[in-house]
């Protein structure tokens, strides 16, 4: 009986489906075309396809091309075929973006001419929070270039063509530079934020939809400190949730992005695992508060065992040639948990193609539900690291075949993590813009769910502190 109405089942969809195609051709030969969206046969195996707006299917599945190479962890996309998202950027005054950086523009040019001149970010540790610099230059660039191969973005000039609406604020700078207060005066840092909010609240943009197509890059933990509690409707992106309430940020309606790696990338790198001397790998500050505690915890554990370096560092005098050297000379390199969840050291261990072992509870990675990372990284629970001898016993156990895939695979993802300009096709700008879009038919859902009633609507433009938002 099951074996008859399994062949009735499968006779009905052999039906439908020649009945589709007999309608296709009729459509076809009339001068009409026809769009089938797939995800309709829920029941089927082609549930987890996307369709996008050419027609292109595409499906998560373990094999992809990337620059030409073979990678097994990351969904079989190509950006060609993905809807290109449309992005209204505000044209705040330059003070809250390129005049962070010195450069100086007037009422009536509050750009640079990126084709003539373009503002250099601040260096040191200001880099790696950087990505708000390099996605406002993209969607700058996208306005003189043809060329839309490999773009995720463009910049509107009408908001109503817009999915999105980028507010170019470059929070991380303003943060780092400009937070410290003077006699009896709030500090730059927080005034720009203030006017932001005033700003943003009032304009009939936000209003639409309470801010839920906005865009805030907020990528320092201590960025956007003040303003955070007033611009929570919005989707910002961040290094980590580590510093906000669930109700503020999250990983349903925020993105994580990747610090900018601060070593230098291992160019034609032809090591392998023999000729890495060093086993385990961690320079940086030991001393941490919160979660960061366990550092010195396993500081104590390691520091005894040769092929381990622990020691302490940072970015000063020669520290990332340093870093850089040490780090290309080791099969894996430790990225522990600090005052927040994530640090830029798992992306210097990425472009060293050290493979990461990460110990951290509460991190959550870029790109995450298209990337597998399991398969070029260690995960390790904070409580089995801390138990002696559980870590390096696990170390020393992975061997030469698996170290070696791993690190073959991190050579195939670390143009993931790269910034450039002009961007480059899936470079972290792009993946970036293409995890926005991912985001959009979630967004574009709960805006009309909050069009229902105009009570809805009066309370979502508020900007009251956010009740279980999400």
């Amino acid at each position: 009986m099951g074996h008859l109405s399994h062949a009735f089942l499968l006779l009905l969809m052999l039906t439908a489906i020649c009945g589709v195609l007999v309608l296709t051709r009729l459509l076809q030969l009339s001068g009409h075309s026809m769009s089938l969206d797939w995800r309709v046969m829920s029941s089927s195996s082609l549930v987890s396809m996307t369709r996008y707006e050419n027609g292109g299917l595409s499906n998560r599945i373990s094999s992809a091309s990337v620059n030409g190479k073979q990678t097994t962890m990351l969904s079989k996309c190509d950006s060609n075929k993905l809807q290109i998202l449309k992005v209204y950027m505000y044209d705040l005054p330059s003070v809250f973006h390129f005049g962070l950086l010195g450069w100086r523009g007037d009422k009536s040019n509050v750009w640079p001419d990126i084709r003539v001149e373009r503002p250099e970010y601040a260096g040191g540790l200001n880099l790696q929070h950087n990505i708000e610099y390099w996605l406002t230059l993209d969607l700058l660039k996208s306005e003189f270039s043809k060329n839309l191969t490999g773009r995720g973005a463009v910049r509107v000039s009408n908001p109503d063509e817009a999915d999105v609406f980028f507010v170019p604020f470059f929070a991380s700078l303003s943060f780092n530079r400009y937070s410290k207060s003077k006699k009896n005066r709030s500090s730059v840092n927080a005034r720009l934020q203030e006017r932001l909010v005033t700003f943003l609240t009032s304009h009939e943009l936000w209003k639409r939809s309470g801010g839920r197509d906005h865009i805030i890059v907020a990528h320092h933990p201590n960025s956007l400190l003040e303003a955070r509690l007033k611009l929570w409707p919005a989707m910002f992106i961040l290094a980590d949730f580590g510093r906000y309430p669930p109700t503020v940020a999250n990983v349903d309606k925020d993105i994580i992005a990747p610090y900018k790696h601060l070593v230098h990338s291992y160019v034609d790198d032809n090591s392998d695992f023999d000729s890495r001397h060093i086993l385990l790998y961690f320079q940086g500050a030991i001393y941490r508060k919160d979660g960061g505690r366990i550092r010195q915890e396993l500081f104590y554990l390691l520091k005894n065992d040769q092929d381990v370096h622990f020691s302490f560092g940072n970015i000063q005098g020669d520290g990332i040639k340093e870093a850089s050297e040490g780090m290309h000379s080791s099969k894996f390199c430790l990225n522990i948990a600090g005052d927040t969840p994530s640090s830029n050291r798992f992306f210097d261990a990425i472009a060293s193609h050290c493979v990461p072992v990460v110990i951290s509870d509460d991190i959550e990675l870029p790109f995450e539900d298209i990337l597998d990372y399991s398969l070029f990284c260690i995960f390790v629970s904070s409580s089995d690291a801390l138990r002696e001898k559980y870590l390096i016993e696990l170390i020393r156990y992975i061997g030469k075949d698996k170290w070696t895939r791993m690190w073959r695979r991190l050579k195939e993802v670390e143009h993931f993590f790269e910034f450039h300009y002009p961007s480059q096709q899936n470079d972290a700008v792009q993946m970036t813009w293409q995890a926005i879009s991912r985001k959009l038919p979630e967004i574009t859902r709960k805006i009309h769910k909050t069009s229902r009633l105009p009570l809805h609507r009066e309370h979502l433009n508020s900007t009251l502190l956010p009740r279980n938002f999400w």
